[in-house]
C-alpha cells in the first residue's frame, strides 16, 4: 500500500502540478496589474468625490484631476500652468495608480500561493502606499496636508482602501491560475 507521501510523489511525477503553471507570464502580469491600477484610479477619484467633495466639501469637483500637480509640485507651480495641471496631475494620478497595480500584481501569486485573500492583502497594501506615497510628496513639495492630523491619515487610509482593495480582486482573478 503507497504512502501518501508516494501518492504525492506519484500525482507531481504526472504533472498534475507545476511551480511554472502557478507562476503566471510577465506580459499576464503587467496586463493584470495596468488593468487592476487603472480600475483603482477610477475608484478612488469616484470616492474623492463623494467624500471629498459631497460629504467634506474639501475642493471643488474640478479640483480632483489637478491635485496631484499641486501635491507633487506646489501649489504655486500648480496655478502657474492654469489648464495644464488637469493634464498633468490625470497623467500623475494615472501613471502612479498604474504601477501601484503592477508592484500588486507582482507580489500578489507569492501571497496566493501562500493561501492569503486578496483583500487581506489589500488593506496592508492601502496603508504602505498611502505612507509611501505620502513620504514620497513630503520630500518633494511642502504644499501638502498636515500628513500627522489623525483626520487626514484616516481619509488617506480611506481613500487608499478604496483604491486597493478594487484593484487586488481584479489582480487576484485576471491572475487565477485556473482562468490560465
Amino acid at each position: 500500500m503507497p504512502s501518501s507521501l508516494e501518492s504525492s510523489r506519484t500525482a507531481l511525477d504526472r504533472g498534475s502540478f507545476s511551480p511554472a503553471a502557478a507562476t503566471p507570464k510577465f506580459a499576464t502580469v503587467l496586463r493584470a496589474g495596468a488593468t487592476g491600477g487603472l480600475a483603482g484610479a477610477v475608484i478612488i477619484w469616484i470616492y474623492e468625490a463623494l467624500v471629498w467633495v459631497g460629504a467634506q466639501h474639501l475642493m471643488p469637483l474640478a479640483g480632483i484631476p489637478r491635485n496631484a500637480t499641486g501635491l507633487v509640485f506646489g501649489k504655486a507651480f500648480q496655478e502657474s500652468i492654469g489648464a495644464w495641471a488637469y493634464v498633468l496631475g490625470t497623467g500623475i494620478h494615472f501613471v502612479f495608480a498604474i504601477a501601484w497595480g503592477v508592484l500588486f500584481a507582482l507580489i500578489w501569486p507569492y501571497f496566493r500561493r501562500r493561501g492569503f485573500e486578496a483583500t487581506f492583502v489589500a488593506v496592508f497594501y492601502a496603508i504602505f502606499a498611502w505612507i509611501a506615497m505620502h513620504v514620497a510628496i513630503a520630500i518633494a513639495s511642502n504644499s501638502h496636508p498636515n500628513y500627522l492630523d489623525p483626520n487626514v491619515i484616516i481619509g488617506g487610509i480611506m481613500s487608499h482602501l478604496c483604491f486597493t482593495i478594487p484593484l487586488a480582486l481584479i489582480i487576484k482573478r485576471l491572475l487565477d491560475p485556473a482562468r490560465a
